[in-house]
Order: structure tokens, then sequence, then C-alpha cells
């Protein structure tokens, strides 16, 4: 999958902006932030867990910082002066889209996570017997479909911002209000990009639904050669359709699917917080916009 970052560049380039000379410490403190941000993710098309979850902290942060800039009282008057414009309506459209976004990519992480969790659960207990393993196994992948199913309409969401950005008005009568809205654009472009290689890395790339026991090797010896590229989700998955078809008796391959399972849960737990810190966010920075422009 291909990153937001590099479609959007060649679509909509972002043009570069700047705050009068003698700026608010807010305003050099986000200009900092988003300089990290399109550092870090421009041109970028994956990403292992530790860089997303940081990606994810470092999000939230900058939101943090367009709060502030929300919250400076020349911000709120250039803002309540053009509050009816195409563009304001388009950011907070836009803003309620991320926070829709996050929500529901978080609701996908906390129940992949149980998921796996009982699967660990059953797996350790292995002596209970073979049907407590089987409707563990069933559950995992049900989890894995329906992620699949969240991750379409989630790419399906950022498609419909994608095009709202090609189009996206520039503002030339005010030179604050006007970085402001550059500020508000590039930050939507960037958390899109960040949420684009997010999905990239949780969406099921080799768990099939009742693969035959050739198709599953054969994936498997392809894939042995790059297993260093494989993420953990990836590799919790390849144990998961080894155990549903070379039976769970081996206890190496009980310890393998645990040993996966256990980096697998710190991943999740990593990015269960990343994603709640960045709704918090999210949520403070559209209260104060929605404040603005419905005064």
């Amino acid at each position: 999958m291909a990153a937001f970052s590099s479609m959007s560049t060649k679509k909509y380039s972002v043009r570069s902006f700047s705050f009068p000379a003698r700026s608010h410490p807010s305003t050099l403190r986000l200009e900092e932030e988003l300089s990290k941000r399109r550092c870090c993710w421009q041109g970028a098309s994956s990403s292992n867990a530790e860089t997303l979850c940081t990606g994810l902290f470092g999000l939230a942060e900058l939101y943090i910082c367009i709060e502030d800039l929300l919250n400076l009282p020349l911000t709120r008057q250039a803002l309540a002066q053009h509050h009816n414009e195409e563009w304001g309506n388009a950011l907070l459209d836009c803003s309620l889209k991320h926070l829709d976004l996050c929500a529901n990519t978080r609701d996908a992480v906390l129940s992949m996570k149980q998921s796996a969790r009982d699967l660990q659960s059953a797996l350790r207990r292995s002596k209970a017997g073979e049907l407590s393993i089987k409707s563990n196994i069933s559950g995992y992948i049900t989890s894995r479909k329906t992620m699949k199913k969240g991750i379409a309409n989630s790419l399906a969401s950022l498609k419909q911002m994608d095009d709202m950005f090609r189009e996206f008005p520039q503002l030339e009568q005010d030179s604050h209000l006007s970085a402001v809205a550059a500020v508000l654009r590039e930050a939507s472009v960037i958390t899109a990009s960040i949420f684009h290689t997010f999905l990239s890395f949780l969406s099921p790339s080799m768990l099939k639904p009742k693969p035959s026991k050739w198709s599953l090797v054969s994936k498997l010896v392809r894939k042995g050669s790059a297993e260093q590229k494989m993420n953990e989700l990836d590799r919790v998955d390849a144990a998961v359709s080894n155990l549903q078809l070379q039976g769970w008796e081996e206890e190496q391959k009980i310890l393998c699917a645990l040993l996966n399972l256990e980096c697998l849960d710190a991943v999740l737990e990593s990015f269960e917080e990343g994603l709640e810190c960045l709704f918090r966010s999210l949520l403070h920075a559209r209260v104060s916009f929605l404040n603005i422009l419905s005064n």
C-alpha cells in the first residue's frame, strides 16, 4: 500500500507556510512539531510497530499544539470573522472523520487484543482438550476478518479526505489565518499518512479462510526468506494457520505461537495507549475549533 503522503505531494502539494516574524511561542512549537512529523512520514511506505507507536504519540503532541494555536486571541478573532467559509467547514468535517477513524481503529485493536489473549490462554491450557483450542483459533480468525472489513471502511474514509483536499481553497486575505489554515490542512494530510501506514500494518497479509495445506506450506516457504520483514501480526497469523492445518499436538508449534502472541500483546497494548492519547488530543482540538466557528 502506498503511503498517503507520497500521493498527497503529487495531487495537492502542501505549500510551505510561516507565521509572522514575532511569533508566539505556541506557533514556534507547532512549526517544530510539524517539521518532525513531516520528516518522519513524507515518502514512507511502511514502518515497524515501534515507529508507528512513536508516530501516534507524536501526532497527539501535534494536535495539542494545534489546540494551543486555536486558543490564541489572534487566531480566535481571525477564525470568528471567517467562520462561514467553505474551508472552515471542510476542516471541521475532516476533524470529525479523524475522530471516527481513530475511535474505530482503537476498537479494532482492543478486539484483536482480546481474541489474541483468549487464544494465548487456551494454548497455555492445551491439556484441557482440542475443542477449547479450536474455538479460540476460530475466534482469532474471525477477529482478523472483522478487522479486515473495518480497515476497508477506514481506507474509504481516508479516500474521501484525499478527494476533499484536491480542491482545497487557498486563503490570501489574512496572513495569520492563511498560516492557520495551512497548518490544519497539513496536519490532516500527515494524520492520513500515518493512518494509511498504520492500517497497512494491521491488515491481514496471509491469513485466509480455510486454506489448503499445500497453499499454506507454499506461502510459508516463500515467506521464509523474508521472515525478518514480517510484523508481529503477520507472525501470529502464520503461527495460527500452522496450528489450524497441521495440528497443535506438537509442543514446538504451541511454544512458537505463544511466543508470537506474547510479542503481539505488547505491540497492541502500545497501540491502544497511543490511539487513546491521540483520540483525546483530536477531541480537544475539535472542540476548540467548533467553539470558535459556532460563536
